[in-house]
């Protein structure tokens, strides 16, 4: 076999490998040099697979109980011990990812939703407009998260759905705020301005120019603001405002778990474990987004 040289031609699919991979590699390289990103998209993606499909991880029943095990501290055939019941801690637990993520994406989606509409009314709307929309919204602001959304069930009642719908309404300030920021700022963009000379409709403009710009970076703040929702959903099933028992559910097992903190902690510790973890997780990817989307650190 003849020796290759500078002079003899590599196959065409080298030459189209080279710089693919070469384009990949600072992103792999990135993961690999961020191990705590690393962990959190794994996290992530165990707690997708429990809500999905909870059997994958775990065998039994969430609401199986056996008296004989009530207490059982953490061994090799309870990995995270038994609750006052005798049920499985780590059983528990896993199920209760899904209804944990399901407040937390369906709160922030009606949340993202009602805001943006508000956003947008006060932003492109007349001035009376704006100064009506962003009094209600101040009005909103001057409760705090939790109590607001206390408010919202006290007048609907408690369940899964008005827990949703309350941590949802309570988040609507915020991102009408930041909506409405953003829309100021892109309606005086050139492009913008360029749209409506050549004589683009209003409605077009909005609808191709002004909303995609504006939302773009609330939509990633949006990822940070699951975490928050999952603590709201968690601390109002602390207060009894949640699923009622024996449903899985975080702050559920924690209001019951601090009735018995003395002598069995792990009841605390494991779903507290479990929500941190779970916030961290999704805040550092939404961190992680935002960062690339603006092209610097935070």
């Amino acid at each position: 076999m003849a020796p290759i040289n500078q002079s003899t031609p590599a196959p065409a699919g080298l030459i189209q490998a080279v710089p693919l991979f070469a384009a990949r590699r600072p992103r792999v390289r990135g993961w690999v040099a961020r191990p705590g990103l690393l962990l959190a998209g794994l996290f992530v993606v165990l707690l997708l697979i429990a809500a999905l499909q909870p059997a994958w991880l775990v065998a039994g029943d969430p609401l199986a109980a056996n008296a004989r095990e009530a207490f059982r501290a953490p061994d090799s055939l309870y990995w995270l011990g038994t609750d006052e019941n005798g049920r499985d801690i780590l059983t528990r637990l896993v199920y209760a990812v899904r209804p944990s993520l399901v407040l937390g994406l369906a709160a922030t989606a009606i949340g993202l939703l009602v805001g943006t509409l508000f956003g947008l009314l006060a932003g492109l709307g007349p001035r009376w407009l704006d100064g009506a929309v962003m009094r209600l919204v101040d009005v909103l602001l001057a409760f705090p998260d939790l109590l607001l959304a206390l408010v919202i069930i006290t007048f609907f009642g408690q369940g899964q759905l008005n827990t949703i719908i309350a941590v949802g309404i309570a988040s609507v300030p915020r991102y009408a705020r930041l909506v409405r920021a953003q829309t100021l700022v892109v309606r005086g963009a050139a492009y913008v301005e360029a749209a409506t000379t050549l004589g683009l409709g209003r409605s077009a403009v909005i609808a191709r120019h002004v909303l995609p710009n504006a939302i773009k970076p609330i939509l990633i703040l949006a990822t940070i603001g699951i975490g928050g929702n999952i603590v709201a959903g968690a601390a109002l099933s602390f207060l009894g405002f949640g699923a009622p028992p024996p449903a899985p559910e975080w702050g559920g097992m924690l209001a019951i778990g601090r009735n018995y903190l003395g002598n069995a902690g792990w009841l605390v510790a494991w779903p507290a474990l479990a929500i941190t973890l779970t916030v961290v997780s999704i805040s550092a990817i939404g961190r992680e987004l935002l960062r690339r989307s603006e092209g610097k650190h935070l």
